[in-house]
């Protein structure tokens, strides 16, 4: 198992990750997508513990845009075909380097990225090529807490308890 207490950054894939890959498209083009609360708040306890998250998607779309305004994230590449191009950029921006970087899809455009990086993380409805070489496939399917699974997977490996990883996030939840 990777020693998650190295991870320094999480990267999300969207569609099929943070959404469950269904896309609303009207006549101008994409007008929303179905993102899940509960991975907000796994954006907001990343951050929390002093890891960084962002978003590498081949999809750009308003709706996206917004999202990633909203939750703050520290980096985000949208509207990328070459997603391995887009870690190493982002790589070189942060001076962090593979054995720091986590990344959770589910196709195969994300296989290169997860042979890649240290944790490799899939929704358990992933394809099956992606489910083979990830380290950690989470029970939840694409948009349905996918990206908060993933984060008490990291903090709890790293020696978190589910208590202690929240506490300061919401209060203290132990009283």
């Amino acid at each position: 198992m990777v020693n998650t207490d190295q991870i320094r950054l999480v990267l999300f894939d969207v569609d099929g990750v943070l959404t469950d890959g269904s896309l609303f498209i009207g006549p101008d083009g994409e007008v929303c997508k179905p993102f899940n609360a509960r991975d907000g708040v796994a954006v907001s306890l990343l951050q929390k513990h002093e890891i960084m998250v962002g978003i590498i998607s081949g999809k750009a779309s308003k709706a996206l845009d917004y999202r990633i305004k909203q939750l703050n994230f520290d980096f985000a590449v949208t509207g990328c075909n070459d997603k391995l191009n887009a870690l190493n950029e982002i790589i070189k921006s942060s001076s962090l380097n593979l054995s720091q970087i986590a990344f959770v899809g589910d196709d195969i455009i994300d296989v290169p990225i997860m042979k890649k990086v240290a944790l490799g993380i899939a929704p358990s409805d992933a394809h099956q090529l992606v489910i083979d070489c990830a380290n950690y496939v989470t029970q939840s399917k694409g948009g349905n807490g996918v990206a908060r699974e993933a984060a008490e997977f990291i903090l709890n490996n790293a020696g978190l308890s589910i208590e202690k990883m929240y506490l300061g996030l919401v209060g203290d939840i132990t009283q």
